[in-house]
């Protein structure tokens, strides 16, 4: 332990230990440290089904119809992996895929009106499509195609739209698409989780729709991807390979204190040793006094012993409420998967519903998401506050990451890994060149 690093990492969640895995293909000497006995930190998924139970202090023990314990794999913050979209990168080029399966998930769902509806991704399936009208149906087949030729690269498919200039209100009103048609667009295909969108240009927008579709033809049913066990793989994974990097992990270590001197971080304190180090990468929890309350999230974990109604029986998928539809600032999110992801007992599923608190009544603002998975078996409430750096770490060289926020796909944590390394190396984080560093280690030819 009293060693000198070059990184020490402090907490176990999934950018935790990204980060660490990739400090560690680039060469850096890692040390890795939880306070917890497991990984995954905020991100773990809890097993088994009894220690689901005594973390959200029920007094009773599953009943017998809820099978056996350790069949069960509960995440604690619900996310899918977008098939084309950021961290399918980081796990392909950092070959981390070799430690994990994944199922694509089997559809994407929206709510209108009370009720259920598939999104429509495809031509085929607009035209399909009881979310529109027969004439709605045609401009949003003209705005798709606009979407899929657009390249900010070549003017010639701009249609008279300036990528940078051009408020995505504007483009909407260009095709002529009514309110539910724009609200199903923002909120299922490109994601946002408010209208703030509309009044920026719509570079990012567009890229986010093009991303969403190019993701949904890798597999067909859906964009997501979802790994066998649960998302507290993910992080074991990255932390794997910081391991076959020479990294060095210590769980259950608490943390006594981050050592500063002169403004600047030289090590961190443990049971009476310090571990010195030139930078250090840490979770909100560790270092509450250089991070800020933004805001709080909401996510509620319910155990069903069927599938969701109107989603064709299907044993994974997701729901987005856009937040027009029931009177809010920000969407509800339901995401499911069941026994067929080795997350639950046979014939059991978990569908969590999350969303950024608005009022002082959190569980009165998901009862829509709530009323569409009745009857729940058993529900767990938690109210998660969220944390962001005060301090950008130039001077200080600790680099805390954001706390989970409400998306149901990893794109903004993946944002935040990126943000955090290009401030920890003056770089841009550039996937092709992890690639080149694995291929040193393990050779060409083992993909």
């Amino acid at each position: 332990m009293d060693e000198e690093y070059d990184v020490i990492v402090l907490g176990t969640g999934l950018t935790e230990c990204i980060l660490s895995g990739i400090m560690s293909v680039n060469g850096k000497k890692v040390l890795h440290m939880d306070r917890n006995p497991y990984y995954g930190g905020e991100s773990s998924s809890i097993t088994p089904l009894e220690e689901l139970y005594k973390r959200f202090n029920l007094q009773d023990s599953p009943p017998e119809s809820m099978g056996r314990g350790r069949d069960w794999n509960v995440d604690l913050i619900p996310k899918f992996l977008m098939a084309n979209g950021q961290l399918v990168k980081m796990l392909l080029y950092t070959e981390v895929t070799r430690y994990l399966d994944f199922k694509v998930v089997e559809g994407s769902f929206v709510y209108k009106g009370g009720k259920i509806y598939k999104v429509p991704s495809t031509e085929t399936e607009a035209l399909a499509s009881n979310l529109m009208g027969m004439f709605e149906k045609r401009r949003f087949r003209k705005f798709l195609v606009f979407v899929a030729n657009f390249d900010e690269n070549d003017p010639k498919t701009f249609e008279g739209v300036d990528p940078k200039a051009t408020t995505m209100r504007d483009v909407y009103k260009k095709f002529d698409l009514g309110q539910d048609v724009i609200d199903f667009t923002g909120h299922a295909l490109a994601l946002y989780r408010t209208d703030d969108y509309l009044d920026v240009p719509c570079l990012e927008t567009i890229n986010r729709i093009k991303l969403y579709s190019e993701s949904l033809a890798r597999y067909g049913k859906s964009p997501y991807l979802y790994p066998l066990y649960g998302l507290g793989e993910l992080p074991q994974g990255f932390a794997r390979l910081s391991a076959i990097y020479g990294g060095t992990y210590m769980l259950n270590k608490p943390v006594d204190e981050i050592v500063m001197e002169g403004g600047k971080v030289v090590g961190v304190k443990s049971e009476g040793e310090v571990a010195r180090c030139k930078q250090l990468i840490c979770d909100p929890s560790y270092i509450s006094d250089r991070v800020r309350k933004v805001g709080q999230v909401i996510r509620v974990i319910c155990i069903l012993s069927h599938p969701i109604k109107n989603t064709n029986d299907a044993n994974s998928c997701q729901i987005i409420i856009p937040q027009n539809q029931v009177n809010r600032n920000s969407d509800i999110y339901v995401c499911m998967i069941s026994y067929a992801h080795n997350v639950a007992a046979q014939g059991k599923y978990i569908a969590i519903v999350s969303t950024t608190v608005e009022t002082s009544e959190p569980e009165t603002e998901i009862e829509p998401a709530l009323e569409l998975l009745e009857p729940i078996d058993q529900k767990f409430v938690a109210i998660s506050d969220l944390y962001e750096p005060t301090d950008d770490g130039t001077e200080s060289q600790v680099f805390a990451s954001r706390s989970y926020d409400a998306t149901t796909h990893f794109e903004t944590t993946c944002n935040d890994i990126k943000d955090i390394y290009k401030r920890m190396t003056g770089t841009d984080f550039d996937f092709e060149n992890m690639k080149r560093k694995q291929n040193d280690v393990f050779g060409e030819d083992e993909q």
